[in-house]
Formats: structure tokens, C-alpha cells, sequence
């Protein structure tokens, strides 16, 4: 296990810290840095400020302005990303990471993942009408009416508790989504459950072994170094570390009203499944980068607690932010690579669950007045060019699985929609496939994964087509091409050169912001200042019938 992730940290702390003497005729990974750093920095004002529309470039749609379903092939922003691309690292690295940290094999994972679900899977459900899949745009991380137009949740909520409202949805009728968000759905559970049949099977030996020997193996020379140079941490540290969060944790919730909705069971059951998969996501992500769990949470809480909505939200943030274990040894990881005493990578983390804590209650103290904007996410205010995909795709499947009794519609007989059916398939044929890789033996097979390769889909939305296309060209390039034929090179400079691509892009967007942006200079008016692909039909629904404003009417 190395935790690919930790590599580009390491890498940015040795070229801020070691002596190194420039090579003759070259630089040094500090000044290769610097000069990386400088370029990113310089060349984000123009995404960002001056021409937001390089970041999303679809050939397709400059020339079929008129037609939907080209538009619909061709956006990599609304469609299957055909012939799209964009010339910006943060349009690479915004909700995938940086490539050049995930292992190839990773990268290939993921991109096969992507290219079944989203170029075989899609377009045949899709045209093929499967579940009305034409009433509603073809992906899309909105809810919608029957008839195609956008669903009010303010409808479905109670403004006052932010409770759901049985009466509300009976008027407003049934929601419903797209159908890739409703294969995302299938797909994460197939996902989760192929994560414990592949950790099972590929490493459930070396665990039972481990396990055995626990207390009384020296370790490898890594840790065999650390125990000889550094104290070893107190166990009382994490017991005290977890009931102070736990005890925070509560209070949040049971404090300020019981507002946030979530009882106290709520996060001890967060804490129970953060406990059970940190070990089988935890190896998946310590070797390939990538972490398969999604909406799990959100049926979860939806069924145990149904009608509440907020409490949906905070069990999925306790769930996958702040409580899940496998940070820690993430950063404890970190300490051979830095030869750093593994008591600093404690007090750190637990620092920053204090912090977090803290950080949420004003979150929430702020947000509280604010609920009525929380309804309609992905509506900016006025004169603001900013929305928050995360946000929305996390609110829509909330209003979806924390609407009433979730387990009512996803056991239900025949006939069932799409997005109640495909979660109980999925998690069948998950466990299924988590061991195919492992069948045929040894060979180029066994790098096949089949729990990333289920979940590579898993960020879309809010990442969009062309993130994947561009995340997955420029990682095989780097990872696989320039690794392979410039391996001297590669090691080098491989991850300096992510941390400075990625540090350019973060201090450009914070100037820009702080400077320009916030001042109301949102830049000049013309075509290239849209942060959008200009395929404006790409969302339409393509059933016969079916209005929606500024779509053709088929």
C-alpha cells in the first residue's frame, strides 16, 4: 500500500527542502517548480477571467448549432463529450484529481469504466427510450416532472422544519431523474459490493495473516527505522481523539434545536460504517487512488429516518468526510516518506477534526438563514457567476432517498423505475464481478479492477464528459507514455510538476476572486466569456411532445 496520492506531497517537500546541485545544462527540481508555478499562475487568468470557454470546447456543437441529438453526442459539459476538450488544468484536475498521481493501470481502470457506461450502456437506454429515458435530459444531476420540466422541491418541503411533506409530493407528483443518474446509482452499489468480494478474495489472506501476527511483527525496514528514531504513539491518543470527535460530533447534532435533524444513533451507525469499509476502501484507494462509495449513505439514513432531509445531508457528510478512517493512515503513511515523527501526523488530523467541527457549526449557523436558497440549488444570486455542482448533485439524491420510505420502492414488484430498480441489481452483480479479475490467474488480467472500473462514473455529475477525456489523456500520457519511454525524466519531475500545476491554478483562482471577481469585473461581455460549451440544446429531452423552454418541441 502507498497511497499514490501522498507521492506529489513528498516530491513538492523535497524540492522545497533538499540541497540539490543543478545538472549541467538543466535545472533542479526546486527551480522546475518555480517555473511550472509561474506559467500555471499566468496562464489560469485566462480560463478563469479572460476566456472561461477554452475550459469546455466542443467541436460538434460550433457545428451542428440546431440539431439536439448531435449536441447531445457532442457537449462534454450536457452529453457524451464527443470531440470536446478543454485547454485548462483545473477542467483536468477540478473533480478528479490530478492525474499524474494515479497509477496508469488506475487511470485505464476508470477510463474503461467510463467508456462502457458512457459510450454503450447510455446511448442504447437512452435511444432506446428505456424508462422514458427522452423525457428528460440525457444527463443531468436535476430532479424532474413527469413532464419533463424541473421539479420545485420547495414544494416537497416544509420552509419552516425543512421536513418532508407527504402532502406536498402527492400534489406535485412522482420526482424523477435522467437516466445516467439512475445508472450511477446501480453502478455505485455494484461498486461497494464488488470492493468487499475484490478486497476479499486479492487480499483477505494477507489480512487474515496480518491479523494473527498483529503486536508481535517488527514491521518492514520503514517501520523498523521509525520505531528506532521516534517514539511509538500512545494508544489512549486515538481513544481519546475518538470520543472527542464522537462527543462533538453529537452535540452538533442534538444541540442548536436537534435543527440539523440527525440523532444521536445517527452518528454512532456513521462512525459503525465508516468502521466496517475503512479497511476493504481503504485498500482500494491506498493502491489505485480511487474510493467506491457514493450514495450508500444517503439510502441508509433514507430508510432508517425517513422524511428529513438535513438529516440526510449531515449522515452523509459524517460518513464520507469526517469520520471515514482511511485518512489517517494516509497520513500516517506520509511519515516514513517524510521522515517525520508519526506523533505529528496524529496531532495534525485531530486538529483538523477540532477545526472541522468547529467549521461545520458556523457552516451551519450561516446556512440556517439561508434555506429558502438551499431549496434550489444551482441557482446562483443575482449578478454571482458561480454554482456549486457538488452541492446540487448531494441535495438532489437527498430529496430523492430522504422523501419517505426508500426501502418501499427499492423492494418493490414489478414494475419499479429506474432508479429503484437498478440499486437492487447492482448490488447482486457487483458481488458477482468483484472476483472475475481473478479467475484466468496471473497476467495483465489481475491488474483489472473491478471495483474502480464500477465506480468510475461514480463523480459524474457533477464532473462532466470532457473531465474524464481530459483526465484520462493527459494521465495515460504522463503515466504511461512519458513513463515508459522518459522514465528518468518522469521520476523527476513527474509529481512536481502536479503540485505546481495544481498550486498555480489555486493561487490565480484566489487572486483573480479576491481582485477582480468579488469587486463585481466579472470581465468583458462577449462569446468567450461563457462558462459553458455553447451547446445550449445538449439538455433538451427529445420525446415526442414533450415542452420545455428553450427546447424544440420534437
Amino acid at each position: 500500500m502507498w497511497w499514490p496520492s501522498n507521492l506529489v506531497q513528498v516530491a513538492l517537500f523535497r524540492a522545497l527542502h533538499e540541497k540539490e546541485k543543478r545538472p549541467k545544462g538543466g535545472i533542479t527540481r526546486l527551480q522546475f517548480f518555480l517555473v511550472v508555478l509561474a506559467a500555471s499562475f499566468a496562464y489560469y487568468i485566462v480560463p478563469n477571467f479572460l476566456f472561461p470557454t477554452i475550459s469546455n470546447i466542443s467541436v460538434v456543437c460550433l457545428v451542428w448549432r440546431n440539431s439536439v441529438t448531435a449536441q447531445q453526442i457532442g457537449s462534454g459539459v450536457y452529453g457524451l463529450g464527443v470531440g470536446s476538450f478543454g485547454v485548462d488544468w483545473a477542467t483536468v484536475a477540478g473533480f478528479l484529481g490530478t492525474p499524474l498521481s494515479t497509477p496508469a493501470f488506475a487511470i485505464m481502470n476508470v477510463m474503461a469504466g467510463f467508456f462502457l457506461v458512457v459510450y454503450v450502456l447510455l446511448p442504447v437506454a437512452y435511444w432506446s427510450n428505456a424508462y422514458d429515458a427522452k423525457r428528460f435530459p440525457i444527463i443531468s444531476s436535476h430532479v424532474f416532472m413527469a413532464n419533463g420540466s424541473r421539479y420545485d422541491v420547495s414544494q416537497v418541503l416544509d420552509p419552516a422544519t425543512f421536513e418532508f411533506s407527504q402532502a406536498g409530493y402527492d400534489a406535485a407528483g412522482q420526482i424523477n431523474r435522467s437516466i445516467f443518474f439512475a445508472f450511477a446509482y446501480g453502478l455505485t452499489f455494484a461498486a461497494l459490493a464488488a470492493t468487499l468480494s475484490h478486497v476479499a478474495l486479492f487480499h483477505g489472506r494477507s489480512i487474515w495473516r496480518q491479523m494473527k501476527v498483529s503486536g508481535q511483527q517488527t514491521g518492514d525496514v520503514h517501520t523498523r527505522l521509525m520505531k528506532k528514531n521516534y517514539a511509538v504513539v500512545p494508544q489512549w491518543w486515538f481513544h481519546v481523539m475518538l470520543v472527542l470527535v464522537l462527543g462533538l460530533s453529537i452535540f452538533t447534532c442534538e444541540g442548536f434545536g436537534k435543527e440539523l435533524q440527525l440523532p444521536y444513533w445517527g452518528v454512532l451507525l456513521a462512525a459503525g460504517l465508516a468502521f466496517f469499509f475503512t479497511l476493504p476502501i481503504g485498500i482500494i484507494t491506498a493502491t489505485t487512488n480511487q474510493q467506491p462509495l457514493n450514495v450508500v449513505a444517503e439510502l441508509i439514513i433514507g430508510y432508517l429516518y425517513p422524511g428529513r432531509p438535513l438529516a440526510n445531508v449531515v449522515f452523509n457528510i459524517w460518513l464520507h468526510q469526517h469520520v471515514p478512517g482511511h485518512h489517517l493512515p494516509d497520513g500516517l503513511q506520509a511519515g516514513p516518506l517524510h521522515e517525520d515523527p508519526t506523533a505529528v501526523h496524529v496531532r495534525c488530523p485531530a486538529c483538523g477534526d477540532r477545526a472541522g467541527v468547529i467549521g461545520l457549526l458556523q457552516h451551519f449557523m450561516v446556512a440556517a438563514g439561508e434555506r429558502e436558497q438551499h431549496l434550489r440549488p444551482g441557482e446562483a444570486a443575482s449578478g454571482e457567476p458561480m454554482d456549486v455542482p457538488r452541492r446540487r448533485r448531494l441535495l438532489q439524491c437527498v430529496y430523492h432517498l430522504g422523501r419517505g420510505q426508500p426501502a418501499a420502492h427499492l423492494w418493490a414488484p414489478w414494475p419499479l423505475r429506474q432508479d429503484e430498480l437498478l440499486p437492487r441489481r447492482g448490488t447482486g452483480a457487483g458481488a458477482r464481478v468483484g472476483a472475475v479479475p481473478g479467475l484466468p490467474g496471473k497476467g495483465w488480467i489481475r491488474l483489472v479492477n473491478m471495483p474502480v472500473l464500477l465506480s468510475a462514473t461514480g463523480a459524474m455529475p457533477p464532473a462532466r464528459s470532457v473531465n474524464y477525456l481530459m483526465w484520462g489523456a493527459v494521465g495515460l500520457t504522463f503515466n504511461h507514455v512519458v513513463y515508459r519511454r522518459y522514465k528518468a525524466w518522469w521520476a523527476h519531475h513527474n509529481y512536481v510538476l502536479s503540485a505546481a500545476l495544481d498550486a498555480g491554478v489555486a493561487f490565480m483562482g484566489i487572486a483573480s476572486f479576491a481582485m477582480l471577481q468579488s469587486r463585481g469585473i466579472n470581465g468583458v461581455n462577449w462569446w468567450g466569456l461563457q462558462v459553458d460549451d455553447h451547446c445550449d440544446l445538449a439538455s433538451c429531452p427529445t420525446a415526442p411532445g414533450v415542452s420545455v423552454p428553450g427546447c424544440p418541441v420534437q
